[in-house]
């Protein structure tokens, strides 16, 4: 009866893992990190805070885009390994670099090597996809929407002829690809990508109610109307429109 059970169950998982991976899925692996919540070459800081909890990853090179991928939706599943595959899957949010390793080969350690295509999940978000002894998993992913909570909000930090905008919380696509500043006493103009999602200004804004235009990789554009008053100073975050 127990070897009965087995074959139904190996059954289901050829049956379930091969037929979720058809329509716009992709393959890749996936291994984990310990600290899913600090830092990162997005530039979130603290991505528990920031509203992305521990479904978090980072990229390989061939999939982060030079960090315009910072704040994408994927969704993933574990395929082809019966030993070490849970069912479901995942969404995840990309919060990090996963950097390239030269000195390993790219089979056995160089995971985030180029080419490849490879998501280093938070472990929390590894644990619901396989087993922990794992390691490393192959994979399938998908593009999906973002789901925030609240609108666009953006930071102020820099200083007043090098205002460094940080972008989180975006909905929808959740990649940001451009982005425009309008002040009170300006017209727009088109920001720099500095690094992450850190959109850079070196027009003197202090002491103008600040405006934005966002623009996701799927072409959509949100504007924040006057969302930064006239009185703000770096430091402070700000709330704007959502994409919806």
């Amino acid at each position: 009866m127990k070897s009965i059970v087995i074959f139904i169950f190996s059954s289901l998982l050829l049956i379930s893992f091969p037929s979720i991976v058809k329509g716009g899925w992709l393959n890749a692996h996936a291994t984990f990190y310990d600290d899913g919540t600090m830092g990162g070459a997005c530039g979130y800081g603290n991505v528990y805070r920031q509203g992305y909890g521990t479904n978090n990853v980072a990229l390989s090179s061939a999939l982060f885009n030079d960090g315009l991928s910072c704040g994408a939706c994927f969704q993933i599943v574990c395929v082809n390994d019966r030993q070490w595959c849970l069912p479901g899957s995942i969404v995840v949010t990309a919060t990090n670099f996963c950097p390239p390793n030269p000195a390993l080969p790219s089979e056995k350690g160089g995971w985030c090597n180029p080419p490849l295509r490879h998501f280093d999940l938070s472990q929390p978000a590894f644990l619901r996809i396989a087993q922990y002894k794992a390691g490393i998993v192959p994979v399938a992913y998908r593009r999906v929407p973002c789901v925030r909570r609240g609108g666009i909000r953006f930071q102020m930090n820099g200083h007043p002829y090098f205002n460094l905008v940080l972008i989180t919380n975006v909905g929808g696509a959740g990649d940001v690809h451009a982005v425009a500043i309008k002040g009170s006493r300006t017209g727009w103009q088109q920001m720099k990508h500095n690094w992450g999602q850190n959109w850079q200004s070196d027009t003197y804004l202090n002491g103008q109610s600040l405006s934005f235009k966002v623009t996701t990789s799927d072409g959509r554009t949100v504007v924040s109307d006057n969302v930064v008053p006239a009185n703000w100073s770096f430091g402070q975050t700000f709330g704007g429109s959502q994409f919806h």
